[in-house]
């Protein structure tokens, strides 16, 4: 079947989880680009405090993602998401209420932030574990695919649309705009019908944790995927935490120099998703797995070059690269991890593969204290052995053998 046949497939109510993934996951970006805008020119806050933040706005990726994928597994995935955006939303209008009343403080906003995150972790979880239930294997790619494209749209224009709806209306109705996106998120998954599944057996929840763990952790295909993406995230956060200093110190780049650079990264990402379906129609499945780690090690290199070839023409094709290659490594191992996991496994297994962006926060720590005792140049070398280590990995694997889809797993 070609990748066409099976976009057509595709049935009518699973363009509501599209739908639905676009503007919670714009919902998302927009809220965590007006956040810190908010602290520095409502409240004040110095770089300290904005680092404080952005620790708040990313700890429930590792603190809540396997509670999250226990619920999805013993929950109707569909509510849960929508309770996930419901309290998403809740926080967000929140946080507009605070503005609006003059009482919003630093720690009111990082507080009401991480709860909106919360909302996030869990529809990050909950969402693969539910598309296979949707759609036919055969048309998981293309769904996929499909799901991924609205997110890379989100990541794309939502930091932008943030800062630019900050300061055209104001902080206040820029997280309304975010919240009142939740919402349609949640009409859209109430026209969602999820087929029942079969009820198992409660047990203690740390049995059913390490069960999950134990799936990932010992399967020749999944564990080379997660120890590939832990590695992965510490490296790209590597070069993310040294970059802007780097590139204004070394690279000669202004303010508006440095966000051109970085929107390379968007672009990349949309024009990834929009080649993808091309490129899963003639490449085998295991190749493709393995095209993201090859695509960062080539991006790690081309921004190591400036170190020797000082031009922000590197960099931004640095960036176009680590946009454009992981977008199909994402759309590979959603379809890998989905078709070799049980279903009543997808929702820890799916918490597992968002505990590996728990290596974010490693790789700035590293960057900041490599960088301040070496230099920003010794952290991207640093950084090509990383993304050189995770490329070797995946391709000593079995995963990028793999001539086509695995067949669809049983409980």
């Amino acid at each position: 079947m070609s990748f066409k046949e099976q976009e057509t497939m595709l049935p009518a109510t699973f363009n509501r989880l599209v739908w639905s993934n676009l503007v919670a996951q714009s919902a998302e970006q927009i809220a965590l680009a007006a956040a810190p805008i908010v602290a520095v020119l409502l409240l004040g806050a110095g770089e300290g405090a904005t680092g404080a933040l952005q620790t708040a706005l990313t700890l429930p990726f590792v603190l809540f993602a396997i509670p999250a994928g226990l619920m999805a597994d013993r929950m109707k995935r569909r509510r849960l998401m929508a309770a996930a955006e419901a309290l998403r939303a809740g926080a967000l209008l929140a946080i507009l209420l605070a503005i609006v009343t003059g009482t919003l403080t630093l720690w009111l906003l990082a507080l009401l932030g991480f709860v909106a995150v919360c909302g996030t972790v869990v529809y990050s979880v909950a969402g693969p574990a539910l598309v296979p239930s949707m759609v036919s294997p055969q048309s998981l790619p293309a769904a996929n695919a499909r799901i991924e494209l609205g997110r890379t749209v989100a990541f794309a224009a939502g930091p932008a649309l943030g800062g630019l709806l900050v300061g055209w209306i104001g902080a206040g109705p820029a997280f309304g705009f975010a919240a009142a996106l939740s919402i349609v998120a949640v009409v859209l998954l109430s026209g969602i019908v999820e087929p029942a599944r079969e009820p198992k057996p409660r047990r203690h929840p740390w049995q059913e944790i390490k069960e999950g763990a134990s799936f990932v952790f010992h399967h020749e295909l999944l564990r080379p995927v997660f120890v590939t993406q832990f590695i992965f995230n510490t490296a790209w956060f590597l070069i993310q935490s040294v970059f802007v200093p780097y590139g204004v110190h070394k690279l000669g780049l202004s303010a508006a120099g440095i966000g051109i650079v970085l929107g390379t990264y968007g672009i990349g990402m949309v024009v990834g998703a929009l080649c993808a379906t091309r490129i899963l129609r003639v490449v085998s499945f295991g190749t493709v797995v393995g095209l993201g780690p090859v695509a960062g090690l080539m991006a790690a290199i081309v921004m190591a070059l400036t170190t020797v070839f000082p031009t922000p023409l590197l960099a931004g094709l640095s960036f176009f690269l680590l946009g454009a290659g992981p977008i199909l490594w994402v759309i590979s191992t959603t379809t890998l991890r989905q078709s070799v996991t049980p279903p009543s496994l997808l929702g820890r297994v799916s918490a597992i593969n968002i505990m590996a962006y728990g290596a974010r926060p490693l790789g700035a720590g590293l960057g900041a204290l490599v960088g301040g005792l070496y230099g920003a140049e010794t952290c991207l070398y640093l950084a090509v052995a990383g993304f050189a280590i995770q490329a070797l990995v995946i391709w000593m694997s079995r995963a990028v053998a793999l001539p086509r889809q695995p067949e669809m797993a049983c409980d």
